[in-house]
């Protein structure tokens, strides 16, 4: 079974068991530790795995949008900032900017994102297993993992090293 295979038929029944392992996770002293495995899981999933097969993460979230991506955004579409925020955001329930629809208005049918180069900053930094602290934000990794096949993989296999 291939990686996407194997989330799509586990990552819902095994949530309960990752936000269990993660909270648990969180109380551990060794993050730096915690982040290098985290991040070498996550270059070996990504070896196995091309984020243009799903672009779930695309279809199912929004994410936080900041001004600065709004500038860079508009810049990339030849359009004022006003229209990018008119045309393409919503304010969510904590005031934030996020994209007013899902799947994401940039996403093509061929899962390719039309602003790649202008893109939000939390859309580069998605699926967050590159970051340090890992360990710090159990409830956003449990989550993640219904969401991207690389934080699945990358938590269960945390599990098996841990």
């Amino acid at each position: 079974m291939d990686l996407y295979e194997d989330w799509q038929k586990n990552s819902k029944v095994k949530l309960k068991e990752h936000q269990t392992f993660l909270k648990r996770l969180k109380k551990q002293k060794k993050g730096k530790q915690i982040d290098q495995i985290v991040n070498d899981l996550d270059e070996r999933a990504f070896e196995h795995f091309d984020c243009l097969d799903c672009a779930n993460c695309c279809k199912t979230i929004s994410p936080v949008v900041t001004a600065t991506d709004v500038k860079r955004i508009g810049k990339h579409l030849r359009i004022k900032e006003t229209e990018v925020i008119e045309h393409y955001l919503n304010v969510d329930h904590e005031g934030d900017y996020v994209m007013n629809k899902q799947p994401c208005p940039f996403l093509g049918s061929d899962n390719y994102c039309s602003i790649y180069e202008a893109r939000p900053k939390a859309c580069r930094e998605y699926p967050l297993t590159q970051n340090q602290g890992f360990n710090q934000r159990p409830a956003l990794h449990a989550r993640n993992t219904i969401t991207c096949p690389v934080v699945f993989h990358v938590v269960k296999e945390l599990k098996k090293n841990l």
